[in-house]
């Protein structure tokens, strides 16, 4: 399927024919069949789910349910009672921390990286401050990659939770995930996975990996804002109580007590994210029919031409690996005397749109003495045009602020 194809299935560019987007990372744009759902539920079928006794809203409810065994066939889950729908990646992975904070002990340890995005690491610190836990990091190494010969350092016998991310945000890099769940087992630690970068470009098999939770956000793989999913292995999710409780979480409630309902129900608070779920639905439904292991080497190989600009322009430097195996087409760098916010503008001068500063992972940058980055992250719909822009807008950028 050519570029252009694609393209076109997305009227953000037909409205918008002359701009190079390039923040696929933090967001991507969506195509036509979304657009087409989620218009079509809202302005003939919009209805609340689970409790009305008439016909439209329980068409609503059976599409909700369909959206849920979507996420289900695309994660390779193996119940659609494994799948709780929020509203993104960061309320998932709130919602998984504060569920299984009551399994954890004073003085347990949680296990994170260097390389997280804050969202997979602010929940954690809130959690280990109400619960007297700690919190360990595994190193990365001078690339900003995770360094897995360093595990056992790190993750002992009183680890319970290891929190990791699928693939960096800020360096593409895609974390094996392998011997990370083999020693978690060893210790008896659950292994939970963001995987918000990574669901735009990869197959995320949970059933394969061998983790117990999994977190992902609609508007980074097509579908719209404002919807979220979390995975959690069935054995796993049945045993843990909702930290929030509302409308459509019990079967009873009285003045002093509830019994809360089945999985995943007791998990999902009030009116659920019902027009995001259809949306979301209709975006894997469009993502699994396409050719993705194809469409990710064409990636991969604009990011490759970006990356061999970059070793020509100088002063800079590329955070993340700059060989082009297990990684994904994010590019981060930083050129030394050039703020990120200042290359970020100008390349907005030439229509061009990247992401200046921390990414919000200001550890990595830490500790690899960075002060912030500009990040590039290509999709499916980009074309070689954009690449060519971003490449002479660079060195645009170096010739007015070198």
């Amino acid at each position: 399927m050519s570029e252009l194809r694609l393209r076109d299935q997305f009227p953000f560019f037909h409205h918008n024919p002359s701009l190079h987007y390039l923040d696929n990372a933090a967001t991507t744009q969506m195509p036509q069949c979304v657009i087409d759902a989620v218009l079509s539920h809202d302005s003939r079928a919009r209805s609340n789910v689970s409790r009305g006794s008439y016909a439209l809203s329980e068409n609503t409810t059976a599409a909700y349910e369909n959206a849920r065994d979507t996420v289900r066939r695309f994660l390779n889950a193996a119940s659609s009672n494994e799948i709780v729908f929020t509203s993104g990646a960061t309320a998932s992975i709130n919602l998984f921390a504060q569920a299984v904070g009551p399994l954890l002990r004073q003085d347990d340890e949680i296990v994170v990286t260097f390389a997280e995005h804050h969202s997979n690491l602010l929940p954690w610190q809130m959690l280990a401050k109400t619960r007297g836990l700690t919190i360990k990091a595994i190193p990365v190494d001078g690339r900003g990659v995770i360094d897995t010969t360093r595990l056992a350092e790190c993750i002992s016998s009183r680890c319970r939770v290891i929190s990791i991310t699928h693939c960096s945000n800020v360096t593409g890099a895609i974390t094996d995930l392998e011997p990370i769940v083999e020693i978690a087992r060893a210790v008896g630690a659950m292994v939970f996975v963001d995987g918000a970068q990574y669901v735009q470009h990869g197959v995320p098999d949970v059933a394969s990996l061998g983790i117990d939770g999994y977190a992902f956000s609609g508007h980074k793989c097509f579908g719209p804002s404002g919807i979220g999913v979390l995975w959690v292995r069935e054995s796993l999710l049945e045993k843990l109580d909702p930290p929030f409780g509302g409308g459509g979480t019990v079967e009873y409630v009285s003045i002093n007590e509830c019994t809360f309902a089945g999985i995943p129900r007791r998990f999902e608070a009030g009116t659920p994210p019902i027009s995001g779920a259809i949306g979301l639905a209709a975006a894997l439904n469009w993502l699994m029919a396409l050719p993705r292991a194809e469409l990710l080497q064409r990636e991969l190989a604009w990011a490759g031409r970006m990356l061999s600009a970059l070793r020509h322009i100088p002063g800079a430097r590329v955070i993340g690996p700059e060989e082009l195996t297990n990684r994904l087409p994010i590019v981060s760098f930083h050129i030394d005397g050039m703020h990120p916010h200042d290359v970020s503008h100008l390349l907005d001068e030439v229509q061009v749109c990247v992401r200046g500063g921390t990414q919000c992972a200001q550890p990595l940058h830490d500790a690899l003495n960075v002060p912030a980055s500009v990040r590039a992250s290509l999709s499916l719909y980009n074309d070689d045009e954009d690449v060519l822009r971003f490449i002479d807008g660079i060195s645009r950028a170096r010739g007015v602020l070198g």
